[in-house]
């Protein structure tokens, strides 16, 4: 039996995936924060159901399994009554996860950078007040981006999103990248060709739609119809969690970044991203497939 890390923080807990009895046909989504969880949730819940309509109502139907805000055995037994195909979501490593042999572990990824400043409006809009110490609203300092790039990847750390724990989930998904039922997602791709995504998830999960019904779910999953409908699509949606459901779904784009942090940021950026990671596992982790910024 492979150990697992335990990752314990303020808000989640890896070992609440102990109540949790894996099917062979799960789909679990394992993600950074801020990395297109939501996106791609969104998307296996429409290749489930081939409706462009249906309630994806992820906080209850997905759940986030490591979240210590729900009480675990009401989760555990919501999940163990559901007679269709199940998927949840995880923001733990997956060398925190149980690894089960044929349930699919869809791990999607975001450029560091972009995920950091979704991330910063993120906690605006959310009342999880011990956010605030590592993101304060005033910040002429540049408290956070130096707590960025000196957290650890485990602990209250982790939680905060720390590039230490981007780069602990990369090295951990591939670690496991040559498993035929894990797979890597970039957001860049995603956007750049989300037909492509859909088609590439369909195959992988054994899931076939008519071309028509296809087109149908794909407008669907698109960041402004998104946007659009938040309350419907954003997590908890509708309940008065988030400040502004319309918030969550900020913008979308990528470069956020850009002309927001000082040269001496950026260079301490790249040798913390130089000394992990090798110049090809870099270009994907920032830019996908593509490998460079787009023109």
């Amino acid at each position: 039996m492979t150990v697992r890390k335990l990752y314990l923080g303020p808000l989640t807990d890896n070992r609440r995936w102990d109540s949790v009895d894996i099917r062979p046909d799960d789909v679990i989504v394992v993600t950074p924060p801020k990395c297109g969880t939501t996106w791609m949730q969104t998307i296996v819940a429409l290749l489930f159901s081939g409706d462009p309509e249906v309630e994806t109502e992820l906080s209850v139907k997905m759940p986030w399994v490591d979240i210590r805000l729900r009480e675990m055995p009401e989760v555990a037994e919501r999940l163990a009554a559901m007679t269709t195909r199940r998927s949840m979501k995880s923001h733990t490593p997956m060398d925190g996860l149980p690894l089960h042999d044929r349930a699919h572990y869809i791990c999607v990824f975001r450029h560091p950078l972009d995920a950091h400043f979704s991330y910063r409006k993120h906690v605006r809009n959310i009342p999880m007040s011990f956010f605030d110490t590592w993101y304060p609203e005033d910040d002429a300092d540049g408290i956070t981006f130096r707590r960025f790039l000196d957290g650890g990847a485990e602990g209250f750390d982790g939680d905060a999103m720390p590039l230490a724990h981007i780069l602990r989930h990369y090295e951990a998904a591939t670690a496991l990248a040559n498993r035929p039922n894990v797979s890597l997602f970039h957001y860049a791709d995603m956007t750049r060709d989300l037909a492509g995504t859909f088609d590439k998830l369909a195959a992988l999960l054994g899931i076939s739609h008519p071309p028509h019904v296809l087109d149908r779910l794909v407008q669907t999953a698109t960041f402004d119809n998104m946007k659009a409908r938040a309350e419907r699509y954003a997590p908890s949606g509708g309940k008065g969690f988030m400040k502004s459901d319309s918030e969550f779904f900020h913008s979308g784009t990528s470069g956020k970044w850009v002309g927001k942090l000082t040269d001496k940021e950026l260079s301490a950026y790249d040798e913390i991203m130089d000394a992990h990671l090798s110049p090809k596992d870099r270009a994907w982790l920032e830019f996908g497939s593509q490998g460079h910024s787009p023109a």
